[in-house]
């Protein structure tokens, strides 16, 4: 695994601050993925540092706060500098719809600093909040209170569809939009990059492998614990559908898989060629697949080093998106 100790930096938004290309996800850290114990959890955190990763996102749903707590703990036992994201605003206390006051939210904030151990958050995103709340707009306001009163340093929003990052590209100190970015969702392209580019919005690239379709590991019989949103929340029973697999019935995706396979260039994996075509979009500052194994990570964070894929397979898996997967993806989009 030598080639995957080069990790390259980009710029995140205008801040001077340098972020690994591929950090990590960690909402499998605080459950719905299965179980994984701490030690696991720590093992992860040490091994993506340890390849480069400084780039760690989070929120404080993950697991109740469990996955912010492993962070927090990770935090104190290393001298390296990591960028960390996190997200408030689908708390379960109060809930929605009274979770977006100011009173709310700096209680959220302050809980998500005790968790992670931190006197200011590096990075505060609301966390894929109602459509109508962006647009009334209070809660930005409140974000720039809560940067006046030193308990953030900057924000970003976690949206679901174009639409909505539409909205939030209107902040004009909007730091960042996190979206479900991979080969099976490709509307950002068109709708939004060249817009956060000239804006300086730094954009997180979430669900990069579909909920691990991409990986081509998956197959018709496949089958998920119970406490496994891709059991839970295939159709969208729980939350919004495009969270997993990206909106696509789970049959349709492993047919669409066993269509890319022909596609995947001799030397990579599919799942190398996913975050790589991700990663060959200039707009993109960082994409941020979970790892819920040390195989998985190491695969992740290796494609940071490969070369870019040729411009003919980037229009192969553009036809493909527009041709075979575009019309079946559900969910706001």
């Amino acid at each position: 695994f030598i080639a995957m100790l080069y990790m390259k930096q980009r710029e995140f938004s205008n801040t001077g601050i340098m972020v690994s290309e591929v950090g990590l996800g960690t909402w499998q850290l605080g459950g719905g993925w299965g179980e994984i114990d701490d030690a696991t959890a720590m093992k992860i955190l040490h091994s993506a540092v340890d390849h480069g990763t400084n780039f760690f996102d989070t929120a404080d749903v993950y697991g109740n706060g469990r996955s912010e707590q492993l962070i927090g703990k990770f935090l104190k036992a290393t001298d390296k500098e990591i960028f960390v994201a996190t997200k408030i605003g689908r708390g379960q206390t109060p809930g929605w719809p009274n979770n977006f006051t100011l009173n709310v939210m700096r209680k959220h904030i302050e809980a998500c600093l005790d968790r992670l151990g931190l006197e200011a958050l590096d990075l505060v995103q609301l966390h894929c909040i109602p459509t109508e709340v962006l647009i009334k707009g209070d809660v930005f306001e409140y974000l720039r209170i809560l940067m006046r009163e030193g308990k953030i340093k900057r924000y970003g929003v976690s949206v679901e569809s174009m639409d909505e990052a539409d909205i939030c590209l209107g902040q004009s100190d909007l730091t960042s939009l996190q979206i479900i970015f991979n080969i099976f969702r490709q509307k950002p392209i068109d709708r939004i990059f060249e817009k956060a580019k000239a804006q300086q919005v730094a954009i997180i690239a979430r669900v990069p492998l579909a909920s691990g379709l991409l990986t081509g590991k998956f197959s018709y019989n496949t089958s998920f614990s119970s406490n496994d949103h891709r059991n839970f929340n295939r159709d969208g029973q729980a939350f919004n559908v495009g969270e997993t697999f990206a909106g696509l019935p789970f049959d349709k995706g492993i047919k669409l898989i066993e269509e890319l396979r022909s596609l995947v260039p001799e030397n990579m994996t599919m799942s190398q060629m996913a975050l790589r075509w991700i990663l060959d979009y200039d707009a993109v500052t960082t994409v941020i697949p979970g790892a819920s194994k040390l195989s998985q990570l190491q695969s992740n964070v290796s494609a940071s080093s490969l070369p870019p894929l040729s411009p003919e397979l980037h229009l192969r898996l553009n036809e493909f998106y527009v041709n075979s997967v575009d019309p079946f993806i559900r969910g706001p989009y």
